[in-house]
């Protein structure tokens, strides 16, 4: 009987100063994405329960709660005001640049200019609006999870297709897309509903790939190989109307 409530004192002491410290944490931390508590909460909690059968489980509970807090990091993004400019919705390595055909289930014909970003378990995984709009049309398809690194990705992998008209007569389209490890796409946009340029609206956990499809005759700004940051890193910009009309607002 002692022994059991000796332990739930020590379990309530550490809860109580793993808590303190998360206070002090704040004062120099970046911000943590709000689906990232639950997972924060669940790791911690086995942490303590793991503490306390072995130091050594318990630091490892340590350890992977600390890397779940570091996934799930929002930190503040700096936008770039510049008319016409796609800025990356994610962070990560930029995939062969090639032109295709965007997914089938968007309904768009005729191929584009894509731009595939790989995001590894370590990578800012908020992904953020391309360029201001209005969200015309989601989509979303069930699917394999092939590593995402790998092109076919795109197709076989599960997905979340949305298009976006920047105004009328040019519309851009990206894709969340699923992973190796990752198994949850969150998107927080709905039809019909307005954007501007570098506004959050999800998240892959855990590993992804975001692709986005560009007119032809869009200036890429990137190079394969290249890491980009969501909402900083300028990708592309999208060419004016020769019908002399003003350029695109972000």
């Amino acid at each position: 009987m002692k022994n059991k409530k000796k332990f739930f004192q020590d379990l309530f002491e550490k809860v109580n100063t793993w808590l303190n410290d998360i206070e002090f944490l704040k004062s120099f931390l970046v911000p943590i994405h709000s689906a990232g508590f639950p997972f924060i909460i669940i790791f911690a909690l086995i942490s303590l329960i793991l503490g306390s059968i072995s130091d050594f489980l318990g630091w490892l509970g340590i350890f992977l709660t600390a890397w779940c807090v570091y996934f799930f990091r929002d930190p503040i993004r700096v936008i770039p005001n510049i008319k016409d400019s796609i800025i990356s919705p994610a962070d990560g390595k930029v995939l062969p640049i090639i032109e295709v055909q965007p997914p089938e289930e968007i309904g768009m014909k005729g191929k584009m200019k894509k731009i595939s970003i790989f995001m590894n378990v370590f990578n800012v995984h908020v992904n953020r609006v391309p360029i201001g709009g209005t969200i015309k049309k989601l989509s979303y398809e069930p699917g394999a999870f092939f590593n995402a690194s790998l092109d076919k990705a795109s197709k076989l992998n599960e997905r979340m297709s949305i298009k976006l008209e920047v105004e009328k007569g040019i519309d851009i389209v990206f894709v969340q897309i699923a992973g190796l490890i990752a198994r949850r796409i969150k998107c927080e946009l709905d039809e019909n509903q307005i954007v501007k340029s570098g506004e959050k609206f999800g998240l892959i956990r855990f590993g992804s790939r975001l692709d986005i499809y560009l007119p032809l005759d869009s200036n890429i700004n990137i190079l394969e190989g290249q890491t980009v940051i969501a909402g900083e890193t300028i990708i592309a910009n999208l060419k004016r109307k020769k019908t002399g009309s003003k350029s695109i607002k972000n």
